[in-house]
């Protein structure tokens, strides 16, 4: 199966700048959108072949995620099931016959850290939440989570050491979760390689100079490992300040 992530920074916006080439050229199995910044009926995408899912945030014009899969799920679950948490649409689960599959827009920490403590606690439940679907079956996850884990994956780790996405928390709670029976696909398979990110800020001609962080990612059950086949991030793709990233496997 080949799946596909990517954060489009608004999807009315990067309609106009290809999105919909690069969908059908990819021709994904599963493809997954974070920060729609949509509400219900304000966007006629509903490709063919597809079964489509999304989840609105209750604020107008921000956060959001949408799901559009080939194959039919079993069940469909928006949210963690914390209200606390579900309020901004960043989470939409399927379960399929041999397993769970969601994208999540994790929330970002902000400037000056504002939102650090309400990250925390989000880090927490959801790890509880995947861990629990584990338990059941494997899990994919996938999505923008707002941190770059390690110094390889960001270009200036020195400089952005405590900024949202680079502190010494985050980056704990992403070991936490990849130590509670996760794998990072792409690192599972490019563990030392260097210069590959999925995200550039549009200030200061950042993806121009390659100014990166890697902050999307596809999470996967270790216990599936051996049915990886590989992991991409497509850095040619424009239309957004992310780039699509792709997990091959054989489920």
């Amino acid at each position: 199966m080949k799946m596909i992530s990517w954060n489009v920074n608004g999807l009315r916006a990067c309609v106009t700048k290809g999105f919909e080439d690069f969908f059908n050229e990819v021709d994904a199995d599963i493809f997954c959108l974070q920060e729609t910044k949509l509400q219900q009926g304000q966007i006629d995408f509903a490709p063919q072949g597809y079964h489509c899912y999304w989840n609105y945030a209750e604020k107008k014009g921000y956060s959001g995620t949408a799901v559009f899969t080939k194959k039919e799920p079993i069940s469909v679950t928006y949210g963690m099931g914390i209200e606390e948490h579900d309020k901004e649409g960043r989470l939409i689960t399927l379960e399929f016959d041999d397993f769970y599959f969601a994208t999540v827009y994790v929330p970002n920490s902000k400037q000056e850290l504002l939102r650090l403590d309400y990250r925390m606690v989000w880090e927490d439940d959801f790890r509880e939440y995947v861990i629990r679907l584990n338990e059941k079956k494997p899990v994919i996850f996938c999505g923008d989570l707002n941190v770059a884990h390690n110094e390889i994956d960001l270009k200036n780790p020195k400089t952005n050491r405590r900024n949202a996405g680079f502190t010494d928390e985050e980056r704990s709670k992403m070991t936490a979760l990849l130590d509670s029976g996760f794998t990072d696909t792409f690192r599972y398979f490019y563990p030392d390689m260097q210069g590959i990110y999925s995200w550039w800020s549009y200030r200061f001609k950042a993806r121009e100079k390659n100014a990166g962080w890697r902050i999307d990612y596809f999470i996967t059950s270790s216990s599936i490992d051996d049915r990886l086949v590989d992991a991409k991030i497509h850095t040619d793709v424009m239309g957004s300040d992310h780039c699509p990233v792709e997990l091959d496997i054989d489920i």
